[in-house]
């Protein structure tokens, strides 16, 4: 608010109306944009009968801030049975199939039982 507020000031835009804006005040429009969607209803029953039978994943970015390794995207993946779950790092968006191809491979070679069950 406080660049738009700087720009209707100094008339630095040509065309721009000259809006009042008001503290702590929502626009509907805004409101509307931001309102998050129903979710799903939680369930009381866990419908997969062994780890990794089913995943749930989540791709979201680009974020504003680039991570350690200099990545804008993250790719969360959680195992409906166990609840486990992986955060694995994207440069960019197009580089998720591959990298899902290498985490399921890296599944497949590996023992992850102790993943699921701790000793």
């Amino acid at each position: 608010m406080h660049h738009l507020k700087k720009l209707i000031s100094k008339e630095l835009v040509d065309g721009l109306p000259k809006l009042k804006f008001e503290k702590d005040h929502i626009f509907e429009a805004f409101q509307k944009e931001k309102q998050v969607k129903n979710s799903f209803k939680l369930k009381n029953i866990i419908s997969t009968t062994r780890p990794l039978q089913l995943l749930h994943m989540n791709l979201f970015g680009p974020s504003k801030t680039m991570s350690l390794g200099e990545n804008y995207y993250a790719l969360v993946i959680v195992d409906d049975f166990s609840m486990f779950t992986w955060t694995l790092f994207l440069k960019s968006k197009s580089d998720t199939f591959s990298t899902f191809k290498k985490f399921a491979k890296m599944l497949q070679n590996k023992n992850c039982r102790h993943m699921f069950h701790p000793q």
